[in-house]
């Protein structure tokens, strides 16, 4: 406890200074390296938890950790799908701005890169001695391009370099840093071996191989992402016949076999089991991480983050409607309405952040890298978000002016939220000028009613800003169309 209260003096002098890692801050908070977790978990909606109001099933990991820590009600997410939101992510820059905005294929596998000047969460971390690794889905760049993880600032990589190839559960092989890595029992006919299990050993490998330094690792978890499938054990069999079941039918080329289509998703019988067996899948690896920290005495050195990449998708059987998991909010996955965007995000540091907060302070993705900025003192050269440290430590907290998206799918969106009101424009590659949705979302949370015609001037207002928020982007343009659109 004294080692904590050490780091919490610490923390909270340097924030008489905050900025983004400024000299001052950064000279106080060099020494505070505690071990940093952050699980991203792949189209969790923002109802999908226990504590965030989930009633078919239970999440008692998560539901602690939450707990033992503090749990956000306004975080939003990077983007509405994969890539760009893993970008912003990565480098504090939010769509308008990060050099990754859409899920754009690179055949035969992988994403487009992010270039070798994009300066990585992983690379500022490593500048100030964190080893560093990241488990699960990448999709910043094929297999030895300059977007290779190994290539952008991550010692150890372990999982799918492709977003595509992400689709299954049951690959053929996955990546481990430069090398393919072949799975037993599995050649995209046969179901072997469950590739998020092996993924998970990797993970607490890593924890346990780098106890003694200090360690960023980055858990890209791919469930809950269609396709439905889990293995036929405890945590399935407890939910079969929990539910009414509609079998999926996959389309010709979705089911494992010779025929196998590998960007398509497998038919599933009983899809609202097997949804449910995927998040409790993933409150047990939860679970099991923050017991081996606790077992290696890491817990009061150790942040752990919990969130998700997106809203709930609907592909692949997939039914949030039928599970709340936008948690009553509109919209999905692609969609840039509060269910498209707004993540759970559970922060938990053991001794210094206090137990059981709930914040409605408004962030998202952009704003962890200043965050790590000011907590271990590497320097942030650019970014467009702010740092949450003071909400974490109960100090003053600076607000955003505003948040903003670009989404260059579905004929491109544009959304910025400022205090309570959000505005939102579609088909923005058809027409640039179109018109603007705008909804307070004080007495409007579930964006129902649109009043930009009885606020005109707020309206212009916020046409302007979607303007001067953006810089032009020479490969992501509004209206692209990507093979990820299925």
């Amino acid at each position: 406890m004294i080692k904590n209260s050490i780091y919490l003096f610490s923390l909270i002098l340097a924030l008489a200074t905050s900025g983004c890692a400024s000299k001052n801050s950064a000279a106080v908070v060099k020494k505070v390296h505690p071990n940093i977790i952050y699980i991203l978990a792949d189209d969790l909606g923002y109802g999908d938890l226990g504590c965030y109001g989930q009633k078919k099933f239970d999440t008692p990991h998560l539901d602690q950790l939450a707990m033992d820590g503090i749990r956000f009600t306004r975080h939003y997410s990077g983007s509405t799908v994969c890539a760009p939101s893993r970008s912003v992510l990565m480098t504090g820059l939010h769509t308008g701005h990060t050099p990754i905005r859409g899920n754009q294929e690179v055949k035969p596998e992988g994403q487009w890169p992010m270039p070798a000047s994009a300066e990585t969460l992983a690379e500022r971390l490593k500048e100030v001695g964190y080893v560093t690794g990241a488990f699960g889905k990448w999709g910043l760049g094929y297999p030895g391009s300059e977007g290779d993880p190994v290539n952008q600032g991550f010692d150890q990589f372990f999982g799918y370099n492709c977003q595509r190839y992400a689709h299954r559960y049951y690959p053929e092989y996955l990546w481990e840093n430069k090398e393919k890595v072949y799975l037993e029992g599995n050649n995209w006919c046969t179901t072997g071996s469950y590739a998020p299990d092996l993924i998970q050993q990797r993970t607490i490998d890593f924890i346990r191989a780098h106890r003694d330094t200090s360690f960023f690792a980055f858990l890209p978890i791919v469930i809950p992402h269609a396709e439905l499938i889990v293995p036929d054990d405890d945590i399935y069999r407890q939910y079969l016949g929990k539910f009414p079941e509609t079998p999926y039918a996959g389309r010709p080329g979705a089911d494992y076999g010779p025929h196998m289509v590998i960007s398509m998703y497998c038919s599933q019988d009983n899809p609202h089991a097997t949804f449910a067996a995927m998040i409790h899948r993933i409150d047990r690896y939860v679970g099991e991480i923050v017991e081996v920290v606790e077992e290696l005495g890491l817990s009061g050195n150790t942040i752990i983050m919990f969130t998700s990449d997106n809203g709930p998708h609907m592909e692949g059987g997939a039914d949030p409607v039928f599970f709340n998991s936008n948690g009553g909010l509109r919209g999905f996955k692609r969609d840039l309405y509060e269910g498209g965007v707004r993540v759970p995000f559970i922060v938990a540091w053991p001794g210094t952040i206090q137990q059981g907060g709930v914040s409605d302070h408004q962030s998202a993705f952009w704003d962890v890298l200043p965050t790590l900025a000011d907590l271990t003192g590497f320097e942030c050269k650019e970014t467009d978000g702010i740092s949450f440290l003071p909400e974490l430590l109960g100090s003053e907290q600076p607000k955003h002016q505003f948040l903003y998206w670009e989404f260059h799918e579905m004929g491109g969106k544009q959304a910025i939220l400022m205090d309570e009101w959000k505005a939102v424009r579609l088909h923005v590659g058809k027409d640039p000028n179109g018109s603007l949705e705008l909804y307070n979302l004080e007495s409007d949370p579930f964006e129902e009613n649109n009043v930009a015609n009885a606020h005109p001037d707020l309206a212009e207002t916020f046409v302007r800003m979607m303007e001067e928020a953006r810089e032009p982007s020479a490969k992501f343009n509004f209206g692209m169309k990507t093979d990820l659109d299925k």
